[in-house]
C-alpha cells in the first residue's frame, strides 16, 4: 500500500485523542496505516500507538517501526538533522 494522505496520519500539535480518533477511523476502512512524526512530536506518535492498541482495541498490532533524520534549513539558514519516526498499525488477522 503506498503512502498516500489517506493512509498517513501526521502527527503535530493537535490534542493527543484527535490522532488517536483519527487512527482508530482510519483503520476501520483500511488494513494498515502509518503515524508519521518529526522532532518533538516523535513521543506523540509512540503515545498515539500505545494509545490505540492498549487501550481501545486489542484487534490492531504494530506493523514496521522506521527511525531516520532529515536535514532541515532552520529559520537562521543553518542545515540542521532532524529526527524523523514512521510506526505502522495493521489489523491482526484472526
Amino acid at each position: 500500500m503506498s503512502n498516500n494522505t489517506k493512509d498517513t496520519i501526521f502527527i503535530g500539535k493537535k490534542p493527543l485523542m484527535t490522532y488517536v480518533t483519527s487512527v482508530i477511523i482510519q483503520l476501520a476502512t483500511l488494513p494498515l496505516i502509518t503515524i508519521k512524526a518529526r522532532g518533538l512530536s516523535i513521543a506523540h506518535a509512540v503515545d498515539v500507538a500505545q494509545i490505540v492498541l492498549h487501550r481501545t482495541n486489542p484487534a490492531f498490532m504494530i506493523g514496521d517501526v522506521k527511525i531516520d533524520s532529515e536535514l532541515l534549513e532552520s529559520q537562521d539558514g543553518r542545515t540542521r538533522n532532524v529526527s524523523t519516526i514512521e510506526i505502522s498499525i495493521k489489523k491482526k488477522i484472526v
